[in-house]
């Protein structure tokens, strides 16, 4: 790997990856609803592997599944990337707290180190130690078309609290009481100095555990048009927050869940 490492600290979200069955509609869902420019054309070589460009920068990637990955059980979904001081160290960590690793590390030239693990709950993310000489942006709290939000739905979200304390220094911030479905714990990591990048809760029955993540877009009214409009579904929302921020989660024309954020809305 060449250049120095990226600098973010360990613990902290650097990418956002969209495993498709067809990139195309992707970017053209995506590029609709948040505004992104996602690469109209796979690069030359092996993987279909798209970058997904905001105003500012990058704000993730889009993999195309190919057969032999569905075959072996890949599905559409959203998943996060955590920075890691030492990625074998934390595959060997993650083990040892009874996580799972789905993809051994390997090294990409010129990219970085990486592993998909799951959490003891199994629920998957990816561990990375970057080569970029800078730190990523991927994450940004207030960074239109970038993820504003990472939100954990869990079986058992002390475990989950403790799990990635522990391994990824991800800490408890404060709660929200959210009555008979528990607390909704915020979390933060060493690249927010203790302001909340998102939350931790217990999954309620009929929502599927994982990471979950929110772009931010303008307007909260008009994401919503967009999404059902490109072939997706609202599924709760609008919604006011406290913060005033507005908020849907949706899923996408392949039934991939995500969420939308806004400081606003319209109408």
């Amino acid at each position: 790997m060449k250049g120095k490492i990226m600098s973010n600290a360990h613990g902290s979200f650097i990418w956002y990856e969209l495993l498709t069955r067809d990139a195309g509609k992707a970017k053209a869902f995506y590029d609709s609803v948040v505004g992104w420019n996602i690469d109209a054309e796979a690069p030359p070589g092996g993987m279909d592997y798209r970058m997904i460009n905001a105003g500012d920068g990058q704000a993730g990637g889009v993999m195309q599944l190919s057969a032999d990955m569905i075959a072996g059980g890949a599905r559409p979904v959203w998943l996060g990337y955590l920075g890691v001081d030492d990625v074998d160290a934390s595959v060997a960590a993650v083990v040892a707290e009874g996580g799972q690793v789905h993809l051994p590390a390997f090294d990409i030239p010129e990219v970085g180190r990486l592993a998909m693990v799951t959490d003891p709950q199994g629920i998957p993310f990816y561990v990375m130690r970057g080569a970029s000489p800078e730190s990523s942006t991927a994450y940004q709290r207030t960074g239109f078309g970038h993820v504003a939000w990472n939100e954990l739905l869990t079986t058992d979200d002390a475990a989950a609290l403790a799990f990635y304390g522990k391994l990824f220094a991800i800490e408890k911030v404060g709660a929200m009481p959210m009555g008979e479905m528990g607390e909704y714990s915020f979390i933060a990591n060493g690249d927010s100095k203790g302001e909340a990048v998102g939350a931790v809760m217990k999954a309620q029955p009929g929502t599927p555990p994982g990471w979950g993540f929110y772009f931010r877009v303008p307007d909260i009214t008009e994401a919503q048009a967009k999404v059902e409009a490109g072939g997706g579904k609202v599924i709760w929302g609008p919604h006011e927050v406290p913060g005033g921020e507005w908020v849907i989660n949706i899923v996408d024309p392949e039934g991939v869940t995500c969420g939308f954020v806004s400081p606003g809305k319209s109408g």
